[in-house]
């Protein structure tokens, strides 16, 4: 009878570490679900045959112009490592761009029709390499085919857009990982018929991906194409600032106070009809200065990324993008970083943030997807305000409170059903789950073990003990796709 306990504990022993050394599965594409669509409910992501999508987005805006191909292919393996299913590229900084390579993005202009010069390694042959590279390690490329700078200063007509347009659209209809993204952290009111020429193009051609608009610092793509037939979903980019730097972008003065509440972006956005998913496209980078532009001030760090990437999760958006100051630029020992940066891209992807945000994809895919609604009347009291604000989310059987400072909280275990809870602490750094206890269907007080300050980030789980989703031996949640 010993032996076999003993063998017992051997098993389950195993199959724990097995569970938590979950390896990312390297075969893994997700668009063998089929193509990507927007859920019933309008607020989700998902697959042709009804698997969940959620975006979990890295920033490679200067991919395509600053990496040589062995680098691509280095910078999206560990993308992939990292739990990332979409990388979002600014397809061409410039007219022309030029790669690493010195090839040019428009040798012939905005006439796209010999661009596949005989003998020569051109601009696009590039741009397609990175797309199969993300494509073999089943990644999204979400595409800016060009930034809002460019457009905003004139060097894109409207004719020039739908040629350009027409040119993404024939090339890249049949990759299996385009997601298009229009704008470019500009406004949409700006120079708007370049947006829609671009936009209407490439839809009347390509009737295979999905398509939103990236804006400005502070406002989101509702301001203006909420009602396109274009847009699938909406982005917003909440931008770098924090509470006291009222320069307000794209708020007025006082939605600029409330600067780092991503969350009310995505609660805008939900309450649009009709009701389009909406997720937080640029949230402050780690690494970069507090408000961006003067390096003095201190720098985002990783438990910064992180509160924004559960504070707008948890208020409903289908997924996040996680962003660091010197990988967005691929910053090489040769380059001048701009907004401070002095680290190498490859150096930024061994920082907490890069490697941290794969929790949160593993946390929200572990349960019922899209049943799953925002609730802050879970939080029994006062919600608080800044970085002590609670945010709460559930599904029928389960409830998520996110607590950044990990002040003391009573949350309202009636919410969900059953009449005993099953509790755990799930650890954002990490990923690790302790389990609690068991608890009855009422307000209960929690607070981990662990004091009250700004990055002391914990996620309390409540789930009806009748129900099965995690396991109570469990150490952390299996790697999800």
């Amino acid at each position: 009878m010993k032996k076999l306990s003993l063998f017992i504990c051997l098993v389950i022993a195993a199959m724990t570490a097995i569970h938590a050394q979950d390896p990312v599965k390297k075969n893994y594409k997700p668009w063998d679900n089929g193509k990507l669509r927007v859920s019933d409910n309008g607020t989700y992501l998902q697959h042709e045959n009804g698997k969940p999508f959620f975006w979990m987005g890295e920033t490679g805006w200067l991919l395509p112009e600053r990496l040589d191909r062995a680098e691509a292919s280095y910078y999206l393996n560990g993308c992939r490592e990292a739990g990332y299913n979409v990388v979002q590229v600014q397809t061409i900084n410039a007219v022309p761009a030029i790669n690493f390579y010195g090839q040019y993005s428009h040798p012939d202009g905005w006439d796209f029709s010999e661009i596949n010069k005989k003998g020569v390694y051109g601009y696009w042959d590039h741009m397609d390499y990175i797309i199969k590279q993300a494509e073999n390690n089943g990644i999204y490329i979400a595409m800016v085919p060009i930034w809002g700078g460019l457009v905003k200063a004139g060097l894109m007509s409207v004719d020039d857009a739908k040629a350009y347009g027409k040119f993404l659209a024939e090339r890249y209809k049949d990759s299996p990982n385009i997601i298009w993204m229009m704008g470019g952290d500009v406004k949409g009111d700006i120079n708007p018929d370049q947006w829609n020429a671009m936009a209407k193009t490439i839809k009347s051609i390509d009737k295979n991906h999905l398509m939103s608009y990236h804006p400005f610092g502070r406002t989101s793509s509702i301001n203006w194409f909420h009602n396109a037939d274009w847009l699938d979903f909406n982005m917003f980019q909440s931008g770098h600032r924090r509470y006291d730097q009222i320069r307000g972008d794209g708020d007025d003065t006082a939605q600029a106070a409330q600067a780092e509440d991503n969350w009310r972006y995505v609660e805008a956005g939900l309450a649009m009809k009709p009701r389009k998913p909406i997720f937080d496209a640029e949230p402050s980078y780690e690494e970069i200065p507090q408000g961006l532009h003067d390096p003095s001030q201190p720098w985002w760090k990783a438990p910064d990324v992180r509160r924004y990437g559960y504070w707008s999760v948890f208020a409903g958006a289908f997924g996040h993008t996680y962003g660091h100051n010197s990988i967005m630029q691929m910053l090489k020992p040769a380059n001048v970083g701009g907004y401070g940066a002095t680290k190498t891209w490859y150096e930024g992807m061994k920082d907490p943030g890069f490697n941290q945000m794969q929790h949160l994809k593993n946390l929200m895919l572990a349960f019922p997807f899209f049943e799953r609604v925002p609730d802050q009347s879970i939080i029994a009291g006062e919600n608080g305000t800044r970085y002590d604000r609670l945010i709460a989310t559930r599904g029928n059987d389960y409830l998520l409170v996110y607590n950044y400072t990990n002040r003391p909280m009573e949350i309202d275990l009636t919410k969900i059903s059953g009449k005993k809870k099953n509790a755990w602490w799930y650890n954002p750094t990490n990923g690790q789950l302790d389990y609690i206890g068991e608890f009855d269907s009422k307000v209960t007080p929690f607070q981990y073990d662990g004091g009250h300050g700004a990055g002391n980030d914990r996620v309390l789980i409540a789930v009806d003990a009748d129900k099965d989703y995690i396991g109570k031996e469990w150490k952390s949640l299996p790697t999800q796709y």
